[in-house]
């Protein structure tokens, strides 16, 4: 198995199938039919051709996440550093995979990451109404709300996370 993301198993408990690796563009169909897996409970249909866009010519730090060699999810990281800000973008998990602890293990990879580097002074994560919890559980806070952002019913929720303070 490749090795597991370090100072985030004790948090999370044995995964020994689970791990995460760096995206290669011949991941891209699974991300994408991922992404279709989560429209519209998660995305709404017009995301879709947003994702394939981000894949293509914004991504900059992606990972996906494997358990058994297979890809579970994926999720980013683009960075902004005259703002000293780093954001996590594009966090899609398979409907199966939902609520098992993978998307907390591969956002607190990414965190961990983030902390490390000293350009970086805050996180952020731009989501919606729908999955705001899930990084507030993980220490984000809620910066401002847009109705209607994303697509009618899918408001922006952008959220912070400090990590200096």
């Amino acid at each position: 198995h490749p090795p597991s993301p370090s100072g985030i198993a004790y948090l999370y408990g044995a995964m020994p199938d689970f791990y995460i690796r760096p995206y290669v563009p011949a991941d891209r169909p699974v991300l994408l039919s991922l992404l279709a897996l989560n429209i519209p409970t998660f995305f709404a249909p017009t995301e879709a051709d947003d994702f394939a866009r981000y894949l293509d010519s914004e991504r900059e730090d992606y990972a996906v996440a494997c358990e058994a060699e297979r890809i579970i999810g994926c999720g980013g990281i683009n960075y902004f550093p005259e703002e000293r800000c780093a954001r996590i973008s594009w966090d899609v998990f398979h409907p199966d995979a939902q609520g098992k602890g993978y998307g907390t293990r591969l956002l607190q990879h990414r965190l961990l990451r983030l902390a490390a580097d000293p350009r970086i002074q805050v996180v952020k994560v731009r989501t919606s109404q729908i999955s705001y919890g899930f990084y507030e559980k993980n220490g984000f806070r809620t910066l401002r709300t847009v109705p209607d952002f994303w697509a009618p019913g899918y408001d922006l929720v952008e959220m912070e996370w400090n990590q200096r303070t």
